[in-house]
């Protein structure tokens, strides 16, 4: 319950700022522009609070946090006095209009810049990109690799961390090959070149990496027990920590994924364990307990093997100075754009599952998951959710930004307005569309909560 409030709560703060710097963005440029604006509005819905500015604007707070807007004057759906038809909306020039337009989406990516510029000025603890394994009859089984080794560019693409990585393989999604750059052990670079050309995105949820079947470094794990938590299955049994375990209901175990395998199988069921403590074997029974995973239930111990510690020279902190934290914000947003417009089009060709659209819940958990880890985890996520919502506001859909910009761009050629008719139109079936859109989303949400 803890974590769903948690959950909500950063999905709140997420939206709230998201969509304050987007209706500002239209808002300010509109005052610049001499529109008058009659209600900012954050949420839709019925206001629980308002507040008329002395600008004349009133400024609320809705009930339904998923969205806001910002109501001009305009001749077209307002009664306007005389006095005031050169403040409406519709009296401004195609440009001004299209600025004003513009100005939403633009204010979520200058608001990415500077989240990311505070990331990075703050310092974002990171590790490096160290390859440590390759899965067996994988795309990525096709090359030598050598392990472990540090993955330094893909495609020309610098790769610092894994989610670089991540989002370069991204961007290589539907093209025939990928030009990976490795350095081993012994500083000796090599270039890979994986065939990609039948690799498609389905409904993994896993970064692209693995998905090719590259393995991130991982210190060794050890049969010995390191931790074992009070009133557990495993201290009920008399586990203690140091115990080394060696079989399982006579089954040997020689690492601690089929230690891990073998008692996620068996929840409730009595076991004979066989530990070695001070280098003597005993056998002790164990009920493994039950445990409920999004409706699956598994059995656990209570406990944590012992692990090698990871290296320190795979560990670095991505911080850069005031004036080099704007430019790698910068430089970090225009890749992130860069990155949405072409899984936009990927989605289009069939490249990228629909499955992979993700709705208001999974935003939920991804605030509340970043925001857990910390400050500059959550920034880091705000900037991507950011930036996402400021490309898909400029997809040429009427009832999006893109939509009004797509009409102003063929007034501009016309020289006159598009039809009522037809905009009513476009607008119908563009919010069929993104209704659409917003139901395989969601049904993906629910689809993943299910399994």
């Amino acid at each position: 319950m803890l974590d769903i409030i948690w959950s909500l709560g950063a999905f709140v703060v997420t939206l709230g700022v998201l969509v304050t710097f987007h209706e500002f963005g239209h808002f300010w440029v509109a005052r610049k522009c001499g529109v008058k604006v009659l209600t900012f509005s954050v949420g839709f819905g019925k206001a629980f609070w308002q507040r008329t500015g002395k600008d004349g604007t009133v400024y609320q707070l809705s009930r339904i946090p998923l969205g806001g807007y910002v109501r001009m004057l305009d001749e077209r759906v307002d009664d306007v006095k005389p006095a005031d038809r050169d403040k409406s909306f519709n009296s401004k020039s195609v440009g001004q209009r299209a600025a004003i337009i513009a100005a939403g989406p633009a204010a979520n990516f200058l608001l990415a810049v500077v989240v990311l510029w505070g990331m990075f000025v703050i310092g974002v603890p990171s590790v490096k990109p160290m390859l440590g394994s390759v899965t067996p009859n994988s795309i990525a089984a096709q090359a030598d690799w050598p392990t472990p080794a540090e993955i330094i560019s893909v495609n020309g693409s610098e790769t610092e961390d894994w989610q670089q990585v991540n989002l370069a393989f991204a961007s290589a999604l539907g093209e025939d090959k990928a030009t990976v750059t490795v350095r081993d052990e012994q500083q000796r670079t090599r270039t890979l070149t994986l065939d990609i050309s039948s690799w498609r995105l389905g409904n993994e949820q896993m970064p692209t990496f693995m998905a090719l079947g590259l393995q991130p470094y991982q210190p060794e794990v050890f049969t010995e027990l390191d931790y074992v938590q009070e009133n557990s299955p495993a201290a009920e049994a008399g586990l203690q920590e140091g115990d080394k375990i060696v079989a399982f209901d006579g089954t040997l175990m020689s690492d601690w994924s089929q230690i891990r395998d073998a008692i996620m199988a068996v929840p409730g069921a009595e076991v004979e364990m066989t530990v070695e403590r001070q280098q003597v074997e005993q056998t002790i029974q164990v009920t493994i307990g039950e445990r409920e995973v999004n409706g699956q239930t598994y059995g656990y111990l209570g406990v944590e093997p012992r692990r090698e510690a990871y290296p320190e020279a795979y560990r670095f902190v991505q911080q850069y100075g005031i004036v080099d934290g704007l430019v790698k914000g910068a430089e970090r947003t225009w890749e992130l754009m860069v990155l949405s417009v072409k899984m936009i089009g990927k989605l289009i060709t069939g490249t990228v599952s629909v499955t992979n659209l993700s709705g208001p819940v999974a935003i939920a958990e991804g605030a509340g998951v970043s925001a857990s880890y910390g400050l500059v985890y959550f920034l880091g996520f705000l900037a991507l959710i950011s930036v996402n919502l400021g490309i898909i506001n400029l997809v040429p859909l009427p009832m999006l930004d893109g939509g009004h910009l797509m009409f102003l761009a063929i007034e501009s050629v016309r020289k006159k307005e598009v039809s009522e008719r037809v905009q009513e139109i476009s607008y119908r079936i563009g919010g069929a569309l993104i209704f659409a859109l917003m139901a395989i989303a969601i049904s993906n949400d629910v689809l993943r909560l299910l399994r």
